[in-house]
């Protein structure tokens, strides 16, 4: 026998005894009270740590308690979080060739039915749901029917299989483990836009292909040329580019011409290169991470200026000498422009939220980075699944969902907390997710600070305040949901008198210091009847002056001119705006109107007791405190408010009463209304 063979025979009879072996050691050391996929979960997690099944027992028995919860669920959980330590080291490679989908996903499977009651429990929950789908089909479906093919807008909904599929839950707890799947604060939200064309039930293939989208977007960012001028920080890295021949094309508009060029966003700065003649011309920056006020809002672009496709956006800040105004041309909608737009928005609160809760230590900055880098690749992994019905960008940006959330600013006071407590960071954080797949680099002194292993008992306790924060905002935001269902509440417009404004926002520091005393001095003295007749009496000495000057003779008519340096489809455009505003603010109105009826009629018991509550209170300290020391108290806040003290102050506190009171009249439901032809006759005589 040739020994080629002879090898092949003896390397293929070793390999069938290692089978057994392994086989026989998964059957001896499967435990009963689990179930038989958390069972195989855990025996792979004894392999890749190069352990026991007994010694992760011995291990984990130490340091858990009843109280903390399900013994099988906390152990699956304890074994999950030390293989996930290792497996992580190989995160790009076990991405390509699935293992790590496939190990995570099952995970995932195990952490929904981690003992043999839930399997059991779960399996007839299934097989009742496929009766009941067969006995619909038959009812509903002809036999000729059967074999008619479904069209999908998307990916997403032909990734699916008979295999078992898991819930948000679930996925939620591989978040918290691996920030790559997706993020604590903004975990739910990216699995009900992943899986809302499948039923709010993520399968493996369609996991799977997400996960691999997210190599491919971190490779194709990897690939993208620096803008030319620039030499980028250490930790800048490029999250979004176009405007390239491969990429749809992105014109900024400075006054009346157009500049086609490449836009790339990074973690700190935008860069616009317009195109020149072979090569791009210098990079201009704008600084998104700069402390100044940041104006980032939609625009609309058009042929002579007219504001007619709605597809660009609009930046201005003090520290640029003219706005910028970028435009994103596509056929149909505007996501391109809303994509970009929460891209910057989303840079900027993050900087933001550095500056507010004084993040200065250099591995906490760099995981918020490592955060919100990896949310943006996971939208750009999400659009790749979704092309037909792009995903709310929102849904998976930490910082711009916080914003738009009902109480996100308690999210984010939680989120900066818990980033200060977990000092020394777990193996497979965001900061190491992204060295792990080769995006940056750190020093050796900051990865053996980030691969200190955590306590499990010590990494719940650091999240327990930031998952209640998110579910409290959670809730309230089903509730403002639930009262925008109808409608949508918008602010009435503020008109001030110019001259009135600059004294209230001390532009006129001494005319400001004189109103403010009058103020005080008339109510104190309880002038107000004299106030009224000195008002009176300057009004009359305007008349008489009018008189003695003979405005009358001078000015015998009133001159109206209709000319007007617009254009025609300019005044058009202007036309339609302004009319527009007014249906605006009358829907405006009729809101507020039916939002007040719904409180006085108590629809809402919450809402209706609160401001039964707020009107006894103000009641009785009218009733108590004199009116005039009331009427001070709102002059000298008013006036300080508008100072740069008072200013100051509503910046460190981020307007956080006026954000409750928006989320609180926005969660009021309003009175449905119905619109008849004519009235339904009484059932009764008349009167």
């Amino acid at each position: 026998m040739p020994l080629q063979l002879k090898a092949s025979f003896s390397n293929f009879f070793i390999s069938m005894v290692q089978q057994n072996e392994i086989t026989a050691t998964m059957e001896t050391t499967s435990r009963k009270h689990l179930s038989s996929v958390a069972n195989d979960v855990i025996q792979h997690c004894a392999l890749i740590v190069g352990s026991s099944v007994e010694g992760l027992v011995e291990e984990f028995e130490t340091s858990w308690k009843p109280e903390t919860g399900s013994y099988s669920r906390k152990f699956l959980e304890f074994c999950s979080a030390k293989a996930l330590a290792d497996m992580c080291r190989n995160l790009k490679e076990d991405i390509c060739n699935g293992s790590f989908s496939r190990f995570s996903f099952d995970m995932m499977l195990a952490w929904e039915m981690p003992s043999t009651e839930a399997e059991e429990s779960r399996e007839e929950c299934v097989a009742k749901m496929k009766e009941e789908k067969n006995k619909v089909v038959a009812a509903n479906v002809a036999p000729e029917q059967d074999e008619i093919p479904l069209f999908y807008s998307d990916l997403m909904p032909l990734l699916v299989d008979d295999d078992p599929d898991v819930g948000e839950d679930a996925f939620v707890w591989l978040g918290s483990l691996v920030p790559l799947v997706s993020d604590l604060v903004n975990s739910r939200s990216t699995f009900e836009t992943l899986t809302a064309p499948t039923g709010h039930r993520l399968h493996f293939p369609a996991y799977d292909k997400f996960l691999k989208e997210i190599e491919k977007c971190i490779n194709h960012l990897q690939k993208q040329a620096t803008p030319k001028g620039v030499e980028l920080r250490d930790d800048e890295f490029i999250l979004h580019v176009e405007g390239t021949a491969s990429s749809q094309r992105v014109v900024r508009h400075i006054g009346s011409t157009s500049w086609p060029g490449r836009l790339t966003l990074t973690n700190y700065s935008l860069y616009f290169e317009a195109s020149g003649v072979i090569t791009y011309e210098k990079a201009v920056e704008i600084e998104l991470s700069r402390d100044t006020l940041h104006s980032v809002k939609p625009a609309s672009t058009g042929p002579w200026g007219a504001p007619l496709f709605d597809k660009a956006i609009f930046y201005e800040s003090p520290e640029i000498s003219e706005e910028v105004v970028l435009e994103f041309p596509e056929i149909t909608s505007s996501t391109r422009r809303d994509h970009w737009l929460a891209l910057i928005k989303e840079i900027i609160l993050l900087h933001c939220f550095l500056r507010k809760f004084n993040l200065e230590n250099p591995m906490q900055v760099w995981e918020i980075h490592s955060r919100t880098i990896l949310g943006i690749i996971r939208l750009h992994a999400a659009r790749e699944l979704l092309r037909i019905s792009p995903p709310v960008p929102t849904k998976f940006l930490i910082f711009a969902l916080c914003d738009e959330l009902p109480k996100g600013d308690y999210v984010l006071k939680e989120l900066a907390e818990n980033l200060k407590l977990l000092n020394s960071g777990r193996p497979c954080n965001a900061t190491a997710t992204l060295r792990y797949l080769n995006m940056s680099q750190l020093t050796n002194s900051s990865v053996e600070e980030i691969e200190k292993v955590c306590n499990v008992s010590e990494r719940d306790e650091a999240q327990f305040s930031l998952e209640n924060a998110i579910n409290q905002a959670r809730e309230k935001e089903k509730e403002v949901v639930h009262a925008k269902a109808t409608t949508e509440l918008l602010k009435p417009l503020k008109s001030r008198l110019p001259w009135f404004k600059e004294v209230l926002e001390w532009e006129r520091p001494a005319a400001t210091v004189t109103v403010l005393a009058v103020s005080l001095i008339i109510t104190f003295k309880e002038w107000f009847g004299k106030a009224v007749a000195a008002l009176l009496f300057w009004v009359v000495l305007v008349m008489l002056q009018a008189r003695k000057k003979k405005i009358q003779e001078k000015c015998d008519e009133i001159v109206v001119c209709t000319a007007s340096d617009q254009t025609t489809m300019e005044s058009i455009v202007s036309a339609q705006q302004s009319l527009q505003n007014v249906h605006e603010i009358v829907q405006a109105a009729n809101i507020a109107v039916l939002k007040i009826w719904s409180i006085f009629i108590s629809k809402t018991w919450k809402h209706a007791d609160m401001v039964m509550a707020v009107l006894s209170g103000v009641a009785i300290t009218l009733a108590v405190v004199p009116t005039k020391y009331i009427i001070m108290g709102a002059i000298l806040y008013g006036f300080l408010m508008t100072s740069r003290v008072g200013k100051k102050t509503k910046g460190t506190n981020s307007g956080g009463g006026d954000r409750r009171l928006k989320e609180w009249w926005d969660s009021i439901p309003v009175i449905r209304i119905r619109v008849v032809d004519k009235l339904p006759e009484s059932g009764g005589p008349s009167d």
